[in-house]
């Protein structure tokens, strides 16, 4: 299928053949009819894309402060890789859609197959849009029409926010697309509207809306407000334009009356005068969007509606209401259509998108589209016999790590795959994969295929495991094997029905950096116990992350601090005999990301994990200090190791290396000479079972024993 994306480092607006999305749980597949370039928002990320690296760090100075924060603890040339891969990233444009239902995901039950439905899917011949983003388009609204109902409710929701009563004076600023929506929709309400826009064809149209409407650029526009109050000023103002200028809130200020509510839509200059809001007693808002569940996962991706009785309207009802609105001709929006355009001739709209244009309509073909979840990015005349992979999962780790690191691994890379198909199609072109696909099975079915790299959300890791074994493939999975006991006893199981012949191979590359590899070379393999510290300032992160999810994620311990637990197996020569883990504060589910987890081993070595989240990011991430007959060992940071106590040893550095190159050139080795896996599997069991142990450890107050 076809789909517009921008290419962030190039800066080209492209229209690229990517895999065609399989139906999730929880979401519909839409056939595209129409969609509508929103000119303002997409204006800005293709400006952005067209940028220099200066331009663009500007423009984000929140992103140089943690680039400069990452060269300080990791250095230069790694933060540059990281950033320009970042960059490499395809942006998928657009979010207003209209079509047709093809398939149906579990878990919903609102849509049929071949309802006509509006939703904030991207500018492609076919998407993947959750329930909560979609409304069914009423019988006498065109697909064009339905177009808008996204921007309609990005402006419906600014209204809601100013919660105008009939006859009020509501001032307008900027007239661009969401701005003549808001328009319409305040003079629905019976409120009395003033507009303003540097545009004198925008006025002209809110005029003949029924606004009052000025070119802002020839007049003191606070005095018009006043004049037509009488003096009272406006009972509130909308700000829907795109400015930078802190000229923008200041009017709003002063062109309204005592106690008036100022909303922000659109996007300006914040550097608020603290005089023009006191003496009115001014409110200001920040509007988010299309209303109340946007950016909240628990709403738009899990499908959690918010009872009506408390949220009376949410995104998904805001989408509604315009729609309705439309289809009661409360809502014109085919006198804001200022061209319409085939999807292959998108260009027409792409290269002029500052010409003046209000809204353009991309139209795409009626012809049945071919339905394709994989596409063949690169012929391959030469095949080897064995090291020929297929990577399901295409997401960050996947782009910044794993795929930089297998550059010399020898590997031949068959298939990529991702569940939208477009980071996976572009990392296909990257790296000379023969294909990418949105169908993770089509590896498994491949008999070529003789590897399987899994590397999505945790939550996935042992189903896929278990479906790789059950195919006959080797697996490498990403860490963590599984988040639960029930899905390790799966792998168990499968692995078991193997009889050894497929290896399990966990991404533990820490004890494959060259800096353990050392000090496991100076502490030697001898069953006398030692004592090893190891801690991660593992840095804040936000509560609604995908990670501290149980479900999905299986907390920062299960699915980051494995990575210590394993490395001292691995120099201590033992497998956990029993996990003690305290968490900061008095809540332990609260505080699972700040904990000290201590771990006694079978030959009698003692582990402290310190896990920290609670740290300065300015200080080195991690560090491993090893006890040993009088002599002692830091690792920190992976860039440096000192040994003190030792006759021929006292320093080895190296640029920051935590393993991952090594770890797959070995993989890749192992799996052509078949001389088995990474990590012997019963290490990478007693490891996962470690972590399992930390919790019941800490939700029951005493140590646990592994069995």
């Amino acid at each position: 299928m076809l789909q517009i994306i921008q290419d962030l480092k190039k800066g080209n607006t492209i229209l690229e053949e990517i895999p065609a999305p399989l139906v999730r749980k929880g979401c519909i597949l839409i056939k595209t009819h129409k969609s509508l370039v929103s000119l303002g928002t997409e204006k800005m990320l293709v400006e952005f894309g067209k940028g220099s690296l200066i331009s663009k760090a500007r423009q984000q100075p929140d992103k140089v402060k943690q680039v400069l924060d990452k060269i300080r603890t990791e250095g230069l040339l790694p933060t540059l890789e990281a950033v320009f891969n970042k960059l490499d990233e395809p942006l998928p444009l657009g979010y207003c859609n209209a079509g047709e239902v093809i398939a149906i995901g579990d878990d919903v039950t609102e849509f049929s197959i071949g309802d006509r439905v509006a939703s904030n899917g991207h500018h492609a011949e076919i998407v993947c849009v959750p329930k909560n983003l979609a409304a069914k388009i009423p019988d006498n609204v065109s697909f064009e029409e339905a177009t808008f109902t996204i921007v309609g409710s990005i402006g419906l929701q600014g209204i809601r926010l100013v919660n105008p009563t009939m006859g009020e004076v509501v001032v307008v600023i900027g007239l661009g697309l969401i701005g003549l929506i808001t328009v319409d929709l305040l003079l629905a309400n019976g409120c009395d509207v003033i507009g303003f826009d540097f545009d004198a064809k925008k006025v002209e149209i809110a005029k003949q809306k029924g606004a009052q409407a000025f070119v802002s650029s020839n007049i003191d526009v606070v005095k018009v407000v006043e004049s037509y109050t009488s003096g009272i000023g406006a009972d509130a103002v909308i700000i829907t334009a795109s400015s930078k200028s802190n000229d923008i809130i200041s009017q709003a200020a002063q062109m309204s009356r005592k106690k008036g509510r100022i909303v922000l839509v659109g996007v300006i200059g914040l550097d608020i005068q603290r005089a023009d809001f006191f003496k009115k007693e001014l409110t200001f808002q920040v509007s988010s969007s299309y209303g109340p569940g946007r950016y909240d996962d628990q709403y738009e991706q899990k499908g959690i509606d918010y009872p009506i009785g408390y949220v009376r309207w949410t995104e998904k009802r805001n989408f509604e209401t315009v729609l309705k609105s439309i289809s009661k001709q409360q809502l014109n929006v085919q006198d804001l259509i200022t061209e319409r355009v085939p999807l292959v001739d998108y260009l027409q709209i792409y290269s002029n998108l500052g010409g003046g244009s209000i809204a353009s309509i991309l139209e795409y073909d009626k012809k049945e589209i071919l339905f394709n979840n994989s596409v063949l990015v690169k012929s391959s005349e030469y095949k080897p016999a064995k090291g020929i992979i297929g990577i399901v999962g295409a997401g960050n780790f996947t782009k910044m790590t794993v795929m930089p690191a297998m550059k010399s691994s020898g590997a031949f890379y068959k298939y990529i795959s991702s569940a939208g198909g477009l980071t996976a199609n572009s990392l296909a072109k990257k790296y000379g994969f023969e294909f990418s696909t949105t169908d993770y099975k089509k590896i498994f079915e491949d008999p070529e295929v003789d590897l399987v790299l899994i590397t999505t959300r945790h939550d996935l890791h042992s189903k896929m495991v278990v479906e790789a074994l059950e195919a006959g493939k080797n697996v490498f999975v990403e860490k963590p094997l599984s988040i639960d006991s029930n899905g390790l006893q799966d792998i168990i199981n499968a692995y078991n029905k193997t009889e050894g012949k497929l290896s399990v191979n966990v991404g533990f590359n820490r004890r494959f950096s060259p800096h353990i590899q050392k000090a496991k070379s100076l502490i030697g393999s001898n069953s006398s116990p030692i004592n090893i510290i190891a801690t991660m300032n593992a840095g804040f992160i936000s509560k609604d992350v995908w990670i501290h999810d149980m479900k999905i994620g299986g907390g920062r311990i299960i699915g980051e601090a494995c990575h210590f637990i394993d490395l001292m197996i691995y120099l201590t020569g033992s497998k956990v005999k029993s996990v003690y883990m305290e968490s900061l504060g008095n809540n332990p589910d609260d505080s699972t990301d700040n904990a000290i987890i201590t771990l006694k081993f079978q030959n009698g070595s003692i582990g402290v994990v310190n896990y920290f989240s609670n740290g300065s990011k300015s200080y080195p991430k991690e560090r491993i200090e090893i006890f040993d007959q009088g002599k002692t060992l830091i690792v920190d940071n992976f860039r440096k190791t000192s040994g003190f106590g030792f006759k021929s040893f006292s320093t080895f550095s190296t640029k920051i290396d935590k393993g991952h190159k090594n770890q797959f050139e070995t993989l890749i080795k192992q799996i052509k000479s078949g001389t088995g896996p990474l990590i012997p599997f019963d290490e990478l069991v007693n490891s996962t079972k470690a972590t399992f142990a930390a919790f019941d450890s800490l939700h029951n107050g005493k140590k646990i024993e592994i069995q």
